[in-house]
């Protein structure tokens, strides 16, 4: 199977505001180099993580998806991130997998971040996603749901686990702590993107994004900038280290209710 090459955006975000924000993203996505196959955005990329659900919610189909659909095809990659969507009556942080060919599919963040009210402005997902891309599997999750490993357990499910992220500089040890947990207790790649600068409730975020290997190393990494974090993913070496270390044989047998 081939390489998986990625590709994870860490940028400032312009507070409720979308065209800025698509206008930026577009910019920074035609300026990677090495035509990689998965281009990640931020949590709430559009508007950062604002509790403005009702002002700011898009439907399915609107200007941010065709926006995306535009944007993954031009680069012939999956785009993906999450975004405010209204859908019968209730409101989602929802991440968005759109393909070049613009079909997409779509996971609602299930964890909700009460701190913030994230769960009084939004309705929680209740269904994981494992989507497939040259061969791979993938399971994007967004922030909040990084603190629960039952949610995010892999049952040789999936090679790559995601996390689109708005998390903020006061808990940066917890988000560099527990990206490694995930890719060790997982043996997976994982890839945690989160945004830079300061948001609209003045809550300052560091980065820290990071693309891991399933043994917990680095293989690329950010600063408090902003920057595009590039990877090729081996998927020969997963293989090889699974079938050496084979954890997941003696795995607790569980299901969510």
């Amino acid at each position: 199977m081939q390489d998986l090459k990625v590709a994870a955006i860490q940028a400032q975000l312009s507070w409720e505001c979308v065209d800025e924000n698509l206008v930026a993203f577009a910019d920074r996505i035609s300026n990677i180099d090495g035509h990689p196959h998965l281009i990640l955005l931020p949590e709430m990329f559009n508007t950062g993580f604002s509790m403005n659900s009702a002002s700011l919610a898009e439907k399915m189909g609107g200007k941010t998806m065709l926006w995306m659909a535009q944007q993954a095809g031009q680069a012939n990659a999956v785009i993906t991130g999450s975004v405010i969507i209204e859908e019968d009556g209730k409101h989602y942080n929802r991440l968005i997998w759109m393909r070049p060919d613009g079909t997409h599919a779509h996971y609602d963040k299930r964890h909700l971040f009460r701190m913030m009210d994230e769960d009084q402005s939004f309705s929680p997902g209740e269904q994981k996603l494992v989507v497939e891309l040259n061969g791979w599997k993938i399971c994007p999750l967004i922030c909040y749901d990084l603190r629960f490993p039952v949610w995010s357990r892999n049952t040789r499910d999936y090679d790559l686990l995601i996390f689109v992220a708005n998390w903020p500089e006061p808990r940066r040890e917890a988000w560099r702590t527990l990206l490694r947990a995930r890719a060790h207790e997982n043996q997976s790649y994982v890839i945690g993107l989160n945004r830079v600068g300061e948001d609209g409730n003045g809550i300052a975020f560091a980065g820290d994004s990071v693309i891991l290997d399933a043994k917990g190393t680095v293989l690329s990494e950010s600063g408090p900038h902003e920057e595009t974090l590039q990877a090729s993913l081996n998927y020969a070496e997963l293989e090889t280290f699974r079938s050496k270390f084979p954890v997941y044989m003696d795995a607790d047998q569980f299901s969510l209710d």
